[in-house]
């Protein structure tokens, strides 16, 4: 009887073995590519997310190519920033995935929101940021989101805050744990190691661009108040109003005043935009151009990415600082 019962036991891990061996991480998909790199850092070795928006494509508006479709439509999660960003997608995702559960980061607790700024030249929000105690916790107004994301309300770029991110991957080891509880304890391992990179490269970004708080500069579009808000930066204005349309020449005008008032030490490009349009500022005031990437075009996706794209926008605002100050040495 002992042998018996042994020989059932041994029968009974066997299968438990080989229940945990078959049982496969949840099938994930992602909107753009920070995102994708936030979940493949949680992910591990346990599986590969789908990015949906190619790092060189604008997330505002976009078609998905066959394959992305079809990645959509078995993904047991959708991770995405907000509705906001990505309208499209919440067609598309109802269209091709209605069962899938989808994860909008920006609506986690604690989601530190900016309201979306107004005119070319921010002229009503242009002392907004230099109240925050810069890379610490704060207390702002806008903490508290609302589930109204549009680009008239809260500004949808809320990856570009580290301390945004820190959230995320909490909030997507947990959701991956819900979805596959056996490897929930490697999700959670996968995310506190990547906060602690994290933590450790803001820290290091902070001190890179303490010295530039009053450093002057124009944005193709206005996408980088979090990260600005977060180091202590501050634009002087975007060329243009949305994704793709310039301002009009009125708001421009005003623009080009508003450089002339508190100067400028170059204008940020975008590898996602037309560079043509840069020469609506650069051109007429011989401002240096400088590449700012909000998504990562240029880098390989994948868990990297993300430290990747913070420290080569630090590494941006810093050419920026170097490129005016030559060029007001000439």
């Amino acid at each position: 009887m002992r042998h018996l019962f042994s020989a059932l036991a041994a029968t009974a891990l066997t299968a438990l073995s080989a229940h945990a061996v078959r049982a496969e991480p949840p099938s994930v998909a992602t909107d753009i590519a920070p995102v994708h790199s936030l979940v493949a850092a949680v992910m591990g070795d346990l599986g590969t997310p789908a990015l949906l928006v190619e790092p060189g494509a604008s997330p505002h508006g976009y078609s998905l190519r066959p394959s992305q479709a079809r990645a959509l439509g078995q993904a047991d999660v959708l991770f995405m920033v907000s509705d906001a960003l990505t309208p499209w997608l919440v067609e598309a995702a109802e269209s091709l995935a209605p069962g899938t559960a989808r994860h909008r980061l920006a609506e986690v607790e604690g989601t530190h929101l900016l309201p979306t700024r107004e005119g070319a030249d921010f002229e009503s929000d242009h002392d907004h940021g230099h109240d925050h105690d810069h890379g610490h916790d704060h207390d702002h107004e806008h903490d508290h989101h609302d589930h109204d994301h549009d680009h008239g309300g809260t500004d949808p770029h809320a990856w570009l805050d580290p301390e945004n991110a820190d959230l995320w991957l909490d909030a997507i080891a947990a959701e991956l744990g819900r979805l596959d509880p056996d490897n929930a304890g490697r999700y959670s391992a996968n995310a506190a190691a990547a906060q602690q990179e994290l933590d450790s490269l803001s820290a290091g970004i902070a001190d890179r661009l303490a010295p530039l708080h009053h450093l002057r500069f124009v944005v193709f579009h206005d996408a980088f108040q979090y990260f600005e808000t977060r180091f202590g930066l501050q634009a002087s204005g975007a060329i243009a109003l949305s994704d793709a349309a310039p301002s009009g020449p009125a708001a421009l005008a005003r623009l080009r005043d508003r450089i002339r008032d508190f100067g400028a030490a170059c204008v940020f490009s975008e590898p996602q935009q037309n560079p043509a349009l840069i020469d609506s500022i650069s051109g007429a005031d011989g401002l240096p151009v400088v590449e700012l990437d909000p998504l990562g075009a240029r880098i390989e996706p994948g868990a990297g990415l993300y430290p990747t794209l913070l420290r080569n926008m630090g590494t941006a605002f810093q050419d920026c600082a170097a490129g005016g100050a030559a060029a007001g040495a000439q």
